[in-house]
């Protein structure tokens, strides 16, 4: 019974050394081999661009604002004799708008009449000057006879003096009368000045188009009061000519430099999504924006609108063309980016990889992969460093950067050539089915490949 039981024991030990091998040899077999995701180099053209985002705006704008306060009695007719509303097309002295003329036509009729006042005022005044220059004619003959008598017999000396005060008043007089005549005509010119004033107000009561163009906003409906202070209030917006837009772009400080007057611009509209629009750089304006620490700068690109597709205020998405190449060599930015483990380089390049190419402290998995890592040098005539395989290893190879359009980068090297595969980065693919016991403890092994 004994015999029986050692046996079993002993078969039992030795099933298990077998169970034990053969789960590790299946785990071993399912173990991760790495794979290196690569892309050609190839050749093509490259179009270097900023991107930026804008709004689309007509290029002239006048906004028509009332001079006077009173309320909104009636719109006027645009040359299609229909009422003017969003989108009438108007010509220059078009009327607009109607305000409330009552007061103002009162204070018109008002100053009217102090003009007539004042201007019979003038003639009651050159009435007074004549009669005054009668008296003064009679009163100078009575003085000169009275000088040639003397103070006689015939004349008394109290008749001599009257005859020369009658004379000096009588001239006194005319001064009177000539300042009084100023004076009713400085009234005329006041009250002709009132009259003026009462009427320019009053034709401020009709609105009228200052120019010829479309109205793009109408901000006043019919019976709306206007109130009019310190600021005009704005009643349209006209826009001077359709056919002519600009778009109103806010550029990032860091690629301001980069902008100049006449640079070639494309841009798109959520409206025409399929369909580009050219452009060109007209201003750069220097009065800055910040929001949020972040500096931009508004450029204005100019656009012709002659299909009337652009509507103001439509969302552009901007590429302002930096750079173009044909025929160039090319490669995915990924490939700059990505740089190996030490352990992952050819035997023959570890050495010499620490003095002999930049440094990037970053490895696409999120680690960092030591001394021996690179980057790609962003810029024009920088330099990267991309890598190729080399058996079951990664060689680099030196190259120049170019411009990039964002996906792809312009790259120059005496060992580049066309076709020749870039390593992009690496993933891991099971060699074989991974077994595993459920009743045995799980162990990590190999590393993450998540990017």
């Amino acid at each position: 019974m004994k015999f029986l039981m050692k046996r079993a024991v002993s078969a039992a030990i030795v099933l298990g050394i077998i169970a034990i091998s053969g789960a590790w040899y299946l785990y071993r077999a399912g173990e991760e081999t790495v794979f290196y995701r690569t892309v050609p180099v190839e050749r093509g053209d490259l179009l270097a661009t900023i991107s930026a985002t804008g709004t689309v705006e007509p290029d002239e704008v006048v906004d028509v604002g009332a001079q006077v306060a009173g309320r909104i009695n009636s719109f006027g007719k645009d040359k299609n004799d229909k009422t003017i509303d969003y989108g009438s097309e108007v010509e220059e002295g078009t009327i607009l708008a109607q305000i409330d003329d009552s007061l103002y036509a009162a204070d018109v009729a008002q100053a009217t009449a102090q003009l007539q006042l004042a201007k019979a005022g003038v003639q009651r005044a050159e009435s007074d000057i004549e009669q005054m220059k009668a008296k003064l004619y009679q009163a100078q003959r009575d003085w000169d006879r009275a000088q040639k008598l003397g103070q006689s017999e015939a004349l008394a000396a109290s008749s001599y003096d009257a005859y020369k005060s009658a004379y000096e008043t009588a001239k006194a007089n005319v001064a009177v009368g000539e300042a009084a005549i100023s004076q009713a005509k400085a009234s005329v010119m006041q009250a002709e000045a009132v009259l003026q004033r009462s009427q320019r107000n009053l034709s401020y009561c009709t609105i009228k188009s200052p120019v010829k163009g479309v109205i793009i906003d109408r901000r006043v409906n019919i019976g709306q009061t206007v109130v009019a202070s310190l600021n005009a209030p704005s009643l349209f917006l006209i826009a001077k000519d359709l056919k002519r837009m600009q778009v109103w772009v806010s550029v990032n400080e860091a690629d301001i430099g980069n902008i100049h007057p006449g640079q070639a611009v494309s841009f798109t509209v959520d409206a025409y999504p399929s369909e580009v629009f050219q452009g060109e750089v007209g201003k750069v304006r220097l009065n800055a924006n910040m929001t949020q620490n972040v500096v931009t700068y508004t450029v204005e690109v100019i656009t012709d609108n002659s299909s009337g597709k652009l509507l103001p205020y439509l969302t552009a998405n901007v590429q302002f063309e930096l750079s173009s190449s044909s025929n160039v060599l090319l490669v995915p930015n990924a490939a700059l980016r990505w740089s190996p483990r030490p352990d992952q380089v050819a035997a023959e390049f570890r050495t010499v990889l620490p003095d002999s190419a930049p440094r990037n402290g970053n490895h696409e998995n999120g680690k960092q992969s030591s001394n021996h890592s690179t980057e790609a040098v962003s810029g024009n005539g920088g330099q990267g460093v991309i890598w190729v395989e080399q058996g079951n290893y990664v060689r680099p190879i030196k190259v120049r950067v170019g411009p990039s359009d964002g996906t792809v980068t312009e790259v120059e090297g005496k060992e580049l050539q066309e076709g020749l595969q870039a390593v992009l980065g690496e993933q891991q693919q099971a060699t074989g089915t991974k077994t595993t016991n459920p009743f045995t403890p799980q162990m990590m092994r190999g590393r993450s490949s998540s990017r």
